[in-house]
């Protein structure tokens, strides 16, 4: 896996079985964090949705947009491509590629000028050496292993009972959980930092006028969320998952 950067880089990796006697600190610590996680997607989905629906004045495209973002942080030598699917934007540092959806690249809307901006920023970020963009980056090859063995330990134990009461198998699982996590909680500023990146320069360059501001702000706040969820969800089946192992 390159090193893409996105509205979903890694998703939550399924939900964890309970086992044995924890049932009751499952539905207290992991059930609640499935919730946030659906409400979160249904937000930004519905976000995206409403603005999408809402052009901006100036008719600008998101791949302009972007361009437009890039060019004033003095960003020359990234390339901007157009892509299949919806919200599959990303910024790709590996090989200097902003990948836009093509409601994204073509669009004029509120909601296609902040996702695009969003990944600008990105590329902002890459070019000015920004920490936690660096440190994320340099995560990826081992929180792409342990996204890849977790659901393998996941699967097995649920199929495989006497393998959920294994305390190797749980230390893996708690393991893969805490890259997972670390990894989680770096991408929340990565982000954030991305999205207040995108909403000061399209208002800076006046791509969009301050009163537009608002859509493009309730939109990279939806996904935003989604963020959240993640570094909960991971943060929640991390310590459920410990606290399971303790007890073995």
């Amino acid at each position: 896996m390159n090193t893409i950067l996105s509205l979903s880089l890694f998703p939550t990796l399924g939900i964890i079985i309970p086992m044995g006697s924890g049932w009751g600190l499952w539905l207290v610590l992991v059930v609640p964090t499935i919730i946030l996680g659906l409400w979160a997607q249904h937000k930004v989905k519905s976000t995206y949705g409403k603005y999408s629906q809402v052009a901006s004045r100036g008719r600008i495209t998101g791949a302009e947009a972007a361009s437009a973002v890039m060019r004033k942080a003095g960003i020359t030598d990234v390339e901007i491509v157009e892509i299949g699917g919806q919200l599959t934007d990303h910024y790709d540092p590996l090989h200097k590629r902003l990948a836009l959806s093509s409601a994204n690249y073509r669009g004029t809307s509120l909601a296609a000028l902040g996702v695009s901006a969003h990944e600008a920023g990105h590329a902002i970020q890459h070019k000015v050496g920004y920490k936690a963009l660096q440190l994320r980056m340099s995560l990826i090859p081992i929180t792409t292993a342990a996204s890849q063995i977790l659901p393998i330990v996941l699967i097995a134990s649920f199929f495989l009972p006497f393998l959920a009461a294994n305390l190797i198998g749980l230390k893996i699982a708690v393991a893969c959980y805490l890259v997972l996590t670390i990894f989680q909680l770096i991408t929340l500023p990565v982000e954030f930092d991305a999205s207040a990146r995108a909403r000061k320069e399209l208002v800076g360059i006046g791509i969009i006028d301050q009163d537009e501001a608002v859509g493009v702000v309730r939109t990279l706040n939806a996904a935003g969320w989604t963020y959240v969820a993640a570094f909960i969800s991971s943060l929640a089946n991390l310590i459920y998952l410990f606290l399971i192992s303790r007890d073995r």
